[in-house]
């Protein structure tokens, strides 16, 4: 065992498939992101570990860079946790990376800016491959109707129409601040959308939505109206948990912060 000092707040950056799990945050009958990971440390360094996630992802939602901060006495090397832990993980969840930060950096205290995509397998028949992690509508779509759409969703705005009904956020004002749609050669469009921050489930609403002016049961201009609306009612469906994931976590202030 290493041997034991102060206490020290170590930073991860978390890769996971989202499918056989209920989400990130602790549940008591459920398996989590969060409750794996803690059991994997706490293993590894040989004292209880409770980790901290910057985002709390849904059931089946993925991620390539979720952020998370737990603190040890242990003195392994920061830099070396990652591969330590991920030889006690599950193949389906990873740790990309592992340094030390203040004992005060919080993942989610600090300015943040996330980037998220959502996957819509677009082609008659549903490739296996691909039914993890996209949504399959099997309706043609016009990608120029959704990112005429998609304009409407850039800036700061109320997206009080697109969050869920049951959110406890009084505050719904958001900025995007950036919103592309590309369609690939094997018929995947992907929206990528980077933000201040996402109301819960925001964007998945926004891909619902952008799915309705793509089928054109919308216009795309409808979009503004339904900003305007602070109507959940008014905004499309949520898009399935399977085509969301969690791309990166960017804290523009943090090199004035870390030691």
């Amino acid at each position: 065992m290493e041997g034991i000092g102060n206490m020290r707040r170590i930073r991860l950056v978390v890769a996971y498939d989202g499918t056989n799990y209920h989400g990130w945050q602790y549940q008591p009958n459920a398996v989590t992101i969060e409750e794996v990971l803690n059991k994997a440390l706490t293993e590894l360094l040989r004292e209880p570990i409770a980790v901290i996630g910057a985002s709390r992802t849904d059931a089946g939602v993925h991620a390539q860079g979720n952020v998370a901060v737990f603190d040890t006495k242990n003195r392994m090397a920061a830099d070396k946790i990652c591969l330590a832990v991920n030889q006690r993980l599950p193949e389906d969840i990873r740790v990309q990376s592992s340094e030390e930060v203040a004992t005060d950096w919080h993942p989610r205290k600090r300015r943040c800016v996330k980037t998220y995509e959502y996957k819509i397998l677009n082609r008659r028949i549903e490739m296996p491959d691909k039914r993890l992690y996209t949504y399959h509508c099997y309706y043609d779509l016009d990608l120029e109707k959704m990112r005429q759409a998609a304009e409407f969703i850039l800036g700061e705005h109320d997206f009080k129409s697109f969050c869920s009904a049951k959110t406890q956020v009084t505050d719904t004002v958001r900025t995007v601040y950036d919103l592309k749609l590309e369609r690939d050669q094997e018929d995947v469009i992907t929206i990528r959308i980077t933000g201040s921050g996402f109301l819960y489930n925001m964007v998945r609403i926004i891909a619902g939505t952008l799915l309705w002016a793509g089928t054109g049961l919308i216009r795309p201009e409808a979009v503004g109206e339904i900003l305007a609306a602070e109507d959940r009612r008014k905004a499309g469906p949520t898009a399935p948990a399977k085509g969301l994931t969690l791309i990166r976590m960017h804290y523009p202030d943090e090199t004035a912060e870390m030691p």
